[in-house]
């Protein structure tokens, strides 16, 4: 599968498979080295059960990621379609899994223009939290004044990323380095 960045549609998808290869492949390393080690020694008392036993550190760190998002989901193709078409002229990002000190919340869009930033997020149960933990990490990077909502409702979503881009159709005004600003700091918050 072709490599996603973050922020593309399908990211989770990618990122889940490169976990789950990376991590069969890494164990089959330990696995190996153990065997080979035993074979050649008929003892587990060897120098290959050492390195086998330090490669389980990187090949448990992949499985961890693995584990953590597992459960979520990419962006379903009809979704990310019809948001690309309504916000053409906004910035936005797919498929983020945002990891704060105390959670890992899921947003299947953000939109952003100006001192605006809008979210759908499918998984209802962390709203509130990803809402306070964005906001809080745009005023620690001297992003103050923002307004940052997450709708669970995809319709509702969808009516205001409509109003966001009409009224920088109309308004012609962008505020492009802004936005960048802010896209890049919401993306280095996720996995």
């Amino acid at each position: 599968m072709k490599k996603k960045e973050k922020g593309q549609p399908g990211y989770i998808k990618w990122r889940k498979e490169k976990y789950l290869t990376g991590t069969i492949a890494e164990f089959a390393v330990v696995i190996a080295l153990v065997v080979l080690g035993y074979v050649q020694t008929k003892t587990k008392l060897n120098l290959l059960t050492v390195v086998a036993a330090v490669g389980c550190l990187p090949a448990s760190k992949m499985l961890v990621e693995f584990i953590t998002i597992a459960p979520h989901q990419s962006i379903e193709k009809d979704i990310y379609q019809e948001i690309e078409a309504k916000a053409s002229l906004l910035k936005r990002v797919y498929d983020l899994v945002i990891t704060s000190p105390e959670k890992v919340m899921p947003v299947d869009a953000i939109v952003i223009s100006g001192h605006t930033v809008i979210g759908y997020a499918s998984n209802t149960r962390r709203r509130d939290n990803m809402c306070r933990y964005l906001k809080d990490m745009l005023i620690a990077n001297h992003h103050e004044k923002m307004t940052v909502k997450i709708f669970h409702d995809y319709k509702a979503f969808l009516s205001r990323v409509e109003g966001m881009n009409n009224i920088v159709e109309v308004g012609h005004t962008e505020n492009g380095r802004e936005d960048r600003a802010v896209r890049k700091l919401i993306l280095s918050t996720c996995m």
